[in-house]
């Protein structure tokens, strides 16, 4: 993805998003703070059994995001201090490449903190695939031309959604179909519904 992000030019940044209310260049924000959030959850380790894993970390809504948070805000509002766009490459490729030096480093056992829960890091590092994957499509979605996710985070982040929802997606769907369709990215064409059958009724699955 830093890659990816690397290889935009300066007019991509201000072109819309995958993410309500964000530009390109809001998403690149965010990911710099996720970066930062794995730097400093691996170097928070926690006492106590894990109160959450991979998958249920997350917490499932059935209302679309509408852009309107205010942590939403403050990163539109963050993305525009840095004015140039080299600098967001710069900071992301920073952080960015230092976030995966530590998950490399990191013991999948270790229990660390973060969100007021309990995971290990394993756990922990698994959300991320499935966040920076949905992300990666979210910074694509209007850039035909910019690299798509790895293949592996494409399965990997299905596999994962697949058992959020209690069901696999029909085999027909690639993994990045499942994963717009699955998250609500975008909406099932009707003969996508039809092959999703009774599944069709649980999504999409909002993860925040």
């Amino acid at each position: 993805m830093r890659a990816a992000v690397a290889d935009l030019s300066d007019e991509d940044f201000s072109r819309p998003s995958g993410c309500t209310g964000w530009l390109v260049r809001d998403l690149v924000c965010h990911l710099v703070i996720d970066a930062q959030d794995v730097l400093i959850t691996l170097a928070t380790p926690a006492d106590g059994e894990p109160t959450r894993d991979a998958l249920t970390y997350w917490e499932i809504s059935d209302t679309p995001p509408t852009g309107d948070d205010p942590l939403d805000a403050l990163t539109v509002r963050l993305a525009a201090a840095y004015e140039e766009p080299h600098l967001l490459k710069f900071h992301l490729d920073d952080v960015g490449s230092a976030a995966g030096r530590a998950a490399g480093l990191a013991d999948p056992g270790l229990r660390v903190g973060t969100r007021d829960e309990v995971l290990t890091a394993g756990d922990y590092l698994s959300t991320y695939v499935m966040e920076w994957t949905l992300h990666h499509l979210d910074l694509i979605a209007h850039l035909p031309d910019a690299a798509p996710p790895p293949s592996e985070g494409l399965a990997r982040s299905r596999e994962m959604l697949e058992r959020i929802a209690g069901s696999a997606f029909p085999r027909s769907f690639s993994d990045q179909d499942a994963l717009l369709v699955g998250t609500g990215r975008r909406p099932p064409a009707d003969a996508e519904r039809a092959e999703l059958g009774a599944l069709a009724s649980r999504l999409p699955l909002y993860l925040g």
